[in-house]
């Protein structure tokens, strides 16, 4: 079965930390790189930091130093750490594998997406 499934969203405070995690199926944990993206309401899906197999790691400026992307091949997990956060970071956020190529944080270079797991950041 090819999926993709996230988990660990919730609602938490100003300054407060979350974990997400994104469960693949064997065949999109293989992808070359696996990415997260965040939609807020009314806005446009936004990439928020991607991995690739050789462990490389991008992250959209304003998240570097708050969010950490890792996986774990034991599990086919790639998780998406989130520190000191507020209330722009409010939304659904996604994971994508078997990209197309190109430029890793915009959407359409993505194939296969996850159903999203919703964050709420409270002030």
């Amino acid at each position: 079965q090819v999926q993709l499934v996230e988990s660990g969203g919730g609602s938490v405070q100003a300054g407060g930390s979350l974990r997400l995690s994104c469960v693949a199926s064997s065949y999109l944990y293989s992808s070359k790189c696996i990415a997260w993206f965040r939609q807020a309401p009314g806005k446009e899906r936004e990439g928020v930091a991607a991995i690739s197999t050789g462990g490389g790691r991008w992250y959209r400026a304003s998240m570097k130093g708050r969010f950490t992307i890792s996986r774990d091949n034991a599990k086919n997990t790639v998780y998406l750490d989130m520190n000191s956060l507020n209330s722009e970071d409010t939304a659904m956020y996604y994971c994508a594998a078997k990209s197309r190529g190109g430029v890793w944080y915009w959407p359409v270079n993505w194939n296969y997406w996850g159903q999203g797991t919703q964050v709420t950041v409270s002030s």
